[in-house]
């Protein structure tokens, strides 16, 4: 039953795989067997996490690039198939985050965000999707979040929150679309992590981010890793279209 986690011999993109849960997810896929793209913007912090995938026995090549640009995008997928010559897995990661209250927020802050978060997953989704359908195979990983669900508090971020319900939805639509052509398109909705992107440590938020969880603490980001394999590998082959949330149980109340 193990084996159908591995991902040996496969090729994975992750975009926005510099840092953070990116990087996380860079590595998880690494552990499971599959060869990796690591998609950003960052040359160093690429070069860093290219070597930690190396360490870990796999190949590895980067790739700078905007995902908002279709013609980096494209390059994107020119890249990964000279380099390696096939793609397998696709993971949405690349996102960004204003916390503002909503009649605070600029029509520029409101583009970047919908910009990144939704239009660069339509992008990437769309340039990968088109060759998974090509070669009758593929599974894309959308990476949302509970504020899809949810309205955060006591930060708002109104484009965010929006921004992640698209993501879902558009992960639905994909999903039933090109099942009969043998593509998968799931999402995986992360609740409060300790990354970059989440002060979860000061004070102000224990109250709303921690204490009003079940089980009462943050999430840490190696705890998406084995979700992320399963969503990537064929341990999900009867999962598509589907939102795995991973939260400590917060949008249960």
């Amino acid at each position: 039953m193990l084996e159908r986690f591995r991902l040996d011999d496969r090729v994975a993109v992750v975009t926005g795989s510099t840092r953070g849960l990116g990087r996380t997810f860079a590595l998880a896929l690494a552990e499971g067997g599959a060869d990796i793209v690591v998609v950003g913007r960052d040359a160093d912090a690429a070069a860093s996490v290219r070597s930690e995938i190396e360490a870990l026995g796999r190949r590895a090549h980067i790739v700078i690039a905007d995902v908002t640009v279709r013609a980096d995008v494209d390059r994107i997928l020119s890249e990964t198939l000279a380099e390696f010559g096939r793609v397998d897995v696709l993971v949405n990661n690349a996102g960004t985050c204003i916390h503002k209250p909503a009649l605070e927020v600029t029509d520029d802050e409101w583009r970047e965000v919908m910009n990144v978060n939704v239009d660069g997953v339509w992008i990437c989704s769309q340039v990968f999707g088109r060759q998974f359908v090509e070669q009758g195979k593929g599974s894309i990983v959308n990476i949302g979040s509970m504020s899809a669900e949810i309205v955060n508090r006591p930060q708002f971020q109104p484009a965010y929150n929006a921004s992640k319900a698209a993501v879902h939805h558009l992960t639905r639509s994909l999903a039933a679309e090109w099942a009969p052509l043998g593509v998968r398109v799931n999402a995986l909705a992360p609740g409060y992590m300790r990354t970059d992107m989440s002060p979860v440590d000061e004070p102000q938020f224990r109250r709303y981010w921690i204490e009003d969880a079940p089980l009462e603490r943050v999430g840490e980001p190696d705890e998406l890793g084995p979700a992320i394999v399963f969503l990537a590998s064929d341990a999900s082959s009867f999962m598509t279209g589907s939102v795995l949330t991973i939260d400590g149980g917060y949008t249960v109340y």
